[in-house]
């Protein structure tokens, strides 16, 4: 980052709330204490499930890659998310972040999250935007250049760098995949975020900070905003339907955070 790159970070988004803290609020307003949280694709350390320890009855993290430095009190499991090593309708809600993008196939994956959500469950997941001006650029770009790329804009580690796909990114392919699992769209959001990807660069930040300000202030500008917020819904009436267990209600709530990026 670049001296001028940090100063307008911290001017212009110093207590605006980043897209995670946006999606972590959303899942604290599902979550019982006797909720079962399954996080979907939640990484070799699971940064964002343990931050739940002791706020649910049980955790469940499900990644590709082999776990490091897992908490006790969280359950792991190294497996695909179109095959979850758990039971029909035994998890109360799912969440996932910075995942669909690198889904191949997001039919299995909504089917798979179906089952094994209990009736009234909620999905709720954080991906790119198809229409974001950072992932129609990455579309462009080969993905065994992506590590490298990444790599040098955010410093974020190869090993962690995953292929795109793409295939769940718009509203129109979450609604059609949705419908195919039998789940609800209960909510769809654009969120913003400080541009990341120009941090190396303080003349390219300043020009992707007024861009992030005017898709931010213009809702007829919103399908350009850099992240989709979904919030799926199991049908209540599901399990009378196929003989599953009654639904839990979810309710909790709690506040927003405002952080500096």
């Amino acid at each position: 980052m670049t001296e001028l790159a940090n100063h307008l970070l911290h001017k212009y988004y110093t207590g605006v709330p980043h897209p995670y803290r946006v999606f972590e609020e959303k899942v604290n307003s599902l979550l019982r204490p006797d909720s079962v949280l399954l996080d979907a694709g939640c990484g070799r350390t699971v940064p964002v499930l343990r931050k739940y320890l002791g706020r649910a009855d049980r955790l469940i993290g499900v990644e590709l890659v082999e776990f490091t430095d897992v908490p006790s009190g969280i359950e792991t499991y190294n497996a695909d998310l179109a095959h979850l090593p758990l039971p029909d309708a035994s998890v109360d809600l799912i969440m996932s972040r910075s995942v669909f993008e690198h889904l191949t196939d997001p039919e299995a994956v909504y089917r798979e999250f179906a089952r094994v959500l209990r009736p009234g469950g909620a999905v709720v997941f954080l991906t790119a935007n198809m229409w974001d001006y950072g992932t129609l650029a990455a579309r462009f770009i080969p993905n065994r250049f992506h590590a490298a790329i990444v790599g040098w804009a955010e410093g974020r580690a190869p090993e962690d760098t995953f292929p795109t796909a793409y295939r769940t990114n718009t509203r129109s392919d979450v609604r059609r995949l949705a419908a195919g699992a039998r789940l609800d769209v209960e909510s769809f959001e654009y969120l913003s975020q400080y541009p990341n990807y120009l941090m190396f660069n303080g003349l390219l930040f300043f020009a992707g900070t007024c861009f992030e300000k005017l898709i931010s202030r213009f809702e007829a500008l919103r399908l350009l905003r850099s992240w989709i917020l979904v919030t799926l819904r199991k049908p209540p009436s599901q399990g009378a339907r196929d003989g599953q267990a009654p639904v839990r209600r979810t309710g909790l709530h709690e506040g927003r955070e405002e952080i500096a990026p």
